[in-house]
């Protein structure tokens, strides 16, 4: 009787596991899709992005510095290895980006969502990231 408990609880937690990975592998792709079109919209001088970038004041080498940074964020989301540190640097962007938005008067909410399945991302790969911290110690 013990064993088929056992067994159930066991294929049980599998599945669930397994769940989990592909709602993370679901989140990662979207997430990527979704920040790798903004940056080669970026990249390419798309107008709506030279116009963003003419408002920040800063320069259009900020467009391809941040058009650069998302394409590589994009790509490093759908390597296991680069997926954790790849959302934590897009978490910082895209935290960036709210704020800019905010001075200068846009509405935020889009870089705000990709923040948050960013940082969804982050505490779900979490375990990835502990080797980098204590290397750096």
């Amino acid at each position: 009787m013990t064993a088929t408990v056992t067994t159930r609880s066991t294929s049980r937690s599998t599945a669930l596991r397994r769940a989990g990975s592909m709602a993370r592998w679901v989140l990662q792709v979207f997430l990527a899709v979704q920040i790798a079109s903004g940056g080669v919209l970026k990249l390419i001088g798309d107008a709506r992005m030279v116009d963003l970038f003419t408002d920040i004041g800063v320069g259009q080498w900020l467009r391809y510095l941040v058009g650069v940074c998302e394409v590589a964020a994009a790509v490093g989301l759908l390597v296991p290895r680069l997926a954790a540190l790849a959302a934590l640097s897009l978490s910082g962007l895209m935290a960036g980006a709210v704020v800019t938005n905010l001075l200068i008067g846009v509405n935020p909410a889009m870089p705000a969502a990709f923040l948050l399945v960013a940082g969804v991302i982050v505490y779900s790969r979490r375990t990835q990231l502990r080797p980098l911290v204590t290397r750096t110690r």
